[in-house]
């Protein structure tokens, strides 16, 4: 009877636990739905990237913030062939000039499919000198690809005197 009850428990929690994660999945999901349109409405020349790179992560909710010292942190979804293939997390910590905080979307849009697979196996950060280009319209008709990668930024709140996405890490996730 004692193994039962305890079956029983272990059960509900496995079930709450995984239950738990896929709200905050989905959560996740539906905010990168809204932010990929928020996206396209600020500038409609990143539907080329998106309908044409061979994969790209919303991360709809970055948060940075820092004095000196600054970090930033953030969870999105990975699209392949424009489909949702995984999530992945960003974790950012610098030094140097900086000062507020801020809250953005960001999106990184891959090539190819070796940039895209780069990413997935965690082969991937950017180098320390790496920027977004801020979403304007019209600006992403121009902008190109550096090293097979292109990021945008989309301030949502807050100031703060940095631009940089250098020295960010990623871990990605499979939905497998």
């Amino acid at each position: 009877m004692k193994a039962i009850k305890y079956i029983t428990i272990f059960t509900m929690l496995f079930v709450f636990a995984g239950q738990a994660q896929t709200v905050k999945d989905q959560k996740i999901i539906d905010d990168a739905a809204e932010a990929k349109v928020m996206l396209l409405k600020a500038d409609e020349g990143l539907k080329t990237f998106f309908d044409e790179s061979a994969g790209y992560v919303i991360f709809p909710n970055v948060g940075k913030g820092g004095f000196i010292v600054g970090a930033a942190s953030g969870n999105g979804v990975v699209f392949e062939g424009g489909k949702k293939v995984g999530m992945a997390d960003l974790k950012k910590l610098n030094i140097g000039f900086q000062a507020g905080g801020q809250a953005i979307i960001e999106v990184i849009f891959f090539e190819t499919k070796n940039a895209l697979n780069d990413f997935k196996e965690g082969k991937f950060s950017f180098a320390a000198e790496a920027s977004a280009v801020a979403v304007r319209s019209g600006l992403a008709f121009n902008a190109k690809y550096k090293d097979g990668v292109a990021v945008f930024a989309l301030p949502k709140a807050g100031l703060m005197a940095d631009a940089s996405v250098g020295g960010q890490k990623f871990k990605y996730h499979s939905f497998e």
